[in-house]
């Protein structure tokens, strides 16, 4: 398929933009709002129609399908076991939104003044904040820094199951914070969960931003896939895809925006020739700029899944049954209601690992059953679980050119737990986890502990089990990081613009500097809204100048 004779079409647009996921569906909304510019979204997945994408509680499904997910692995992880972690990236309208667990995190104020101190100039939490204003529409949430006339709609968890508010209030008793909204003002706590919800769907960023946009008529959805980016020297002038046995190449008349993931992103930099030099002259690739950061500073999140034994049959557990399961999908696809129109994550913590801390290190997902993300291995009982993990590791990995060509899948190495604190980080997560678990407000529900199990008690012992079961939260990023347009490392400037190019650009969870708190999608997002200003000369949104809340006790207690 990697052959082909290229062919010049009259194909062309005012902007080109690569990918059709969380970034790039916002970036073709706002790219053509106006009806002045020709926007042409090249995709290389086909279709979001259909149960297994739409309805929320399927959402196990389509990361796992070839037909909706790159299905990339990792190289062996030396940390964990030599394993080959999962990778999905979204091959499907929507990229990722349309695959995810439809988790709404916008991340702490702190992360993004922290891109701004790491070169990101403008992109520290008071620039931000209007854009992700501008985006939402949240169903509840905070007066003034919460959206209500944006396109994406954003829903809370009803709360509809009692082991739900269990953990938050357990977490209250622990001494930790509760919170009203932890995408307002105060993260720090426990809460009702976010979702990208809304009428009994998954709400993705096709749904909210790219079928809007095509239906203005100046915004089209190319199939195909993308080879390289046509460089003229230093400058973009177009895309070269691939569509069957047919190559062609995609003219931009003014810019070509790369928006497909902090995986396939460094990839097409690298076949394109912008990368490090040396790794591309060994893989034949003619060198357009040296720029050694394309691939480098992927981060993710990695986390453990606590299980305990449920006493009162309250889970998802009675549910897991094929003629249970029948049930729910009839009445989703009749009314959009009941056990199949939510992803089931009802609650959510941040919280601080320890004293000295300023913001929040480790999020919990709580979830009534004892089950694997992918839908597999469940517990052969009622139980329920949490998702723990350190949000901010100071692993770092990189994405790699296998070979030149386009369709064989870059090598992925996160070397996660290489950072000596990950173990420690980790071992607290678990331990704390337990301590919420054992709560006054647990005592009606917690049975035994399925996972780690009981007799996993020594800091050994727990290394052991996290080096076997740790997961990959599925948020990577950072391979193509923003800085300042003098940083030998920096892959974009704080424009979005490609350094040592000209008409090209990135916009998509790889140009993060540093991972953000939580889920990555929301900002994802964000980051095709504010380009999309960059790159239309716009003035940027007034900043929203209010106070993140910073817990008092900070600097003596970590609740």
């Amino acid at each position: 398929m990697s052959g082909g004779n290229v062919a010049i079409h009259d194909v062309e647009a005012d902007y080109v933009i690569v990918g059709s996921g969380s970034a790039g569906s916002a970036l073709a909304h706002r790219l053509g709002e106006d009806g002045k510019n020709r926007v042409i979204v090249i995709e290389y997945g086909g279709s979001d129609f259909g149960p297994l994408i739409q309805m929320p509680a399927a959402l196990s499904y389509p990361m796992n399908m070839k037909t909706y997910d790159w299905g990339f692995r990792s190289e062996p992880e030396p940390n964990l076991n030599n394993r080959r972690m999962a990778t999905p990236r979204g091959k499907v309208i929507g990229g990722s939104s349309s695959i995810n667990g439809m988790v709404y995190v916008r991340g702490h104020a702190g992360d993004f003044d922290t891109w701004e101190d790491m070169g990101a100039a403008g992109w520290g939490y008071a620039d931000v904040a209007p854009y992700f204003r501008r985006m939402e529409t949240a169903h509840g949430g905070e007066d003034g820094v919460r959206g209500n006339s944006g396109p994406l709609h954003v829903t809370r968890s009803p709360l509809d199951n009692p082991l739900f508010e269990t953990f938050i209030k357990a977490g209250g008793q622990a001494g930790f914070e509760l919170t009203s909204d932890y995408n307002g003002t105060k993260q720090e706590g426990f809460a009702v969960m976010e979702r990208t919800i809304h009428e009994g769907e998954r709400f993705s960023a096709a749904k909210a931003y790219l079928k809007p946009a095509v239906k203005r008529g100046n915004v089209h959805v190319l199939r195909g896939f993308a080879r390289k980016v046509v460089m003229d020297g230093n400058r973009a002038t177009g895309v070269e895809i691939s569509r069957g046995e047919h190559v062609e190449v995609i003219r931009a008349r003014k810019e070509v925006i790369l928006a497909t993931s902090s995986i396939n992103t460094p990839k097409l930099l690298m076949l394109s020739g912008v990368g490090p030099a040396e790794h591309l002259r060994d893989r034949g690739i003619s060198v357009v700029t040296d720029r050694p950061g394309v691939g480098a500073n992927l981060q993710d999140h990695l986390e453990v899944y606590v299980q305990q034994k449920c006493l009162q049959p309250v889970t998802l557990y009675s549910r897991l049954n094929l003629f249970s399961k029948a049930l729910i999908g009839a009445e989703w696809m009749l009314f959009r209601t009941g056990d199949g129109a939510t992803n089931h994550f009802g609650a959510v913590a941040f919280v601080r690992s320890k004293p000295g801390v300023n913001y929040p290190d480790i999020q919990f997902h709580f979830l009534p059953v004892a089950i694997r993300y992918d839908g597999k291995v469940a517990a052969k009982s009622h139980g329920f679980q949490a998702h723990v993990g350190p949000m901010r590791s100071k692993s770092r990995g990189s994405v790699t050119l296998a070979s030149s060509d386009p369709f064989d899948a870059p090598h992925i190495r996160f070397n996660y737990m290489s950072a000596a604190d990950d173990w420690s980080d980790f071992r607290h997560c678990i331990r704390l986890t337990r301590e919420i678990f054992a709560q006054p407000a647990f005592e009606p529900y917690a049975g035994e502990e399925i996972q780690p199990g009981s007799h996993v008690q020594s800091d050994d012992e727990i290394d052991a089990f996290i080096r076997e079961h740790a997961e990959s939260a599925y948020h990577p990023c950072g391979t193509a990081r923003m800085g300042r347009a003098d940083d030998r490392h920096a892959v974009v400037d704080p424009e979005c613009r490609v350094i040592g190019t000209e008409n090209l650009r990135v916009a998509d969870s790889s140009i993060f500097p540093q991972i953000t708190n939580g889920n990555l999608n929301a900002p994802s997002i964000m980051v095709g809204e504010k380009a999309a200003d960059h790159i239309l000369g716009k003035p940027m949104l007034a900043r929203l100048n209010h106070e993140p809340w910073i817990n008092p006790r900070w600097e003596t207690s970590d609740r």
